[in-house]
């Protein structure tokens, strides 16, 4: 009797779950269309938009859903949600695209500046616990500004391209509809973030899973605009949308998901993360830069080596959690 209370308590929680995801992405793509319209509008530079459009666009359910986890008391669901969605990107996303897709080539400027800045992006990270133990306000300063000089020089590469970006937003009523659409789509993604968070707590609680595995586990869900993007982007041969969408979610989701919420508190980390999780990341994202520096494209053997790595991985963090 007891056993059945449980199951549907938790049966009821993944419910929630699952369609406070679908709430997220959906939330997220209609914040990002009308915020894109309304800069357009006011004369914002369209390469402006389309850098840092692409970048929200994919890591808004990541990066509200550890937000929203660190700032109401359970920092490690934030953390795991952030490493965990990284490691997932790499090793399983790209993986099982350059499996399907048969081959993904690796632009060697994308590889330069993306790939290295990936890299030095969680050894900052890193670098942060291990000289505090925490990400606190110092390091919170530091991701941000380096993702401030990051966008500074690639904005400076990109600007002499052409950008796609379309708007038939053209007079004030329309712009005032756009804001009004902005503001239901960030209250949307709060309140979806918000009961996701809600939603992982309790069953991480129910199972007595740590958060930090809990937050991890969300990342399958959160990751869920990259994984479209990326696989859709491989199979029709778009090789530098798809890796430049992997690396840049990436770094968005340590600048600025661990970033900004650690200027209003210090984020606590649980010791595995520490010791494995983040040497984890840095394993596979220098594994993805000499992948991509050797052979210049990731065959269905590299994608079978990255798979591989993510499900070693996990494996290792179970074993450890026991």
């Amino acid at each position: 009797m007891i056993l059945g209370v449980i199951m549907l308590e938790v049966f009821a929680f993944l419910l929630l779950l699952v369609v406070s995801l679908f709430i997220v992405i959906k939330a997220a793509d209609f914040f990002v269309d009308n915020l894109v319209d309304i800069g357009v509008y006011f004369g914002i530079s369209e390469i402006i938009l389309g850098v840092t459009a692409a970048a929200i666009g994919t890591s808004l359910p990541e990066f509200g859903s550890a937000m929203i986890a660190i700032l109401t008391g359970t920092p490690n669901v934030g953390v795991g949600c952030s490493l965990g969605a990284n490691i997932w990107n790499i090793g399983g996303i790209l993986g099982f695209s350059a499996i399907f897709a048969g081959s993904i080539c690796v632009s060697q400027p994308i590889l330069k500046r993306e790939g290295l800045m990936a890299l030095i992006t969680v050894i900052l990270l890193y670098l942060s616990l291990l000289i505090f133990g925490n990400i606190n306000i110092i390091s919170a300063s530091v991701l941000i500004i380096a993702y401030i000089i990051y966008m500074y020089f690639l904005i400076k590469c990109v600007e002499s391209e052409e950008c796609a970006i379309k708007t038939d937003v053209d007079d004030e009523t329309n712009i005032k509809k756009k804001i009004l659409f902005v503001l239901i789509g960030l209250i949307s993604l709060a309140v979806g973030c918000k009961l996701i968070v809600t939603s992982v707590v309790n069953v991480s609680d129910i199972l007595n899973i740590p958060d930090v595995l809990a937050g991890m586990f969300l990342a399958f869900g959160t990751t869920v605009p990259e994984f479209f993007a990326v696989f859709s982007s491989a199979k029709r041969g778009l090789s530098k949308l798809a890796v430049g969408t992997i690396l840049g979610s990436n770094i968005f989701n340590i600048l600025i998901g661990l970033g900004v919420p650690a200027l209003f508190t210090t984020i606590t980390v649980d010791k595995i993360a520490i010791s494995y999780d983040v040497p984890l990341l840095i394993f596979i994202t220098l594994l993805l830069l000499i992948m991509g520096y050797i052979r210049t494209e990731i065959k269905k053997t590299e994608g079978i080596i990255l798979v591989l790595t993510y499900f070693v991985f996990i494996v290792v963090r179970l074993f450890l959690y026991t």
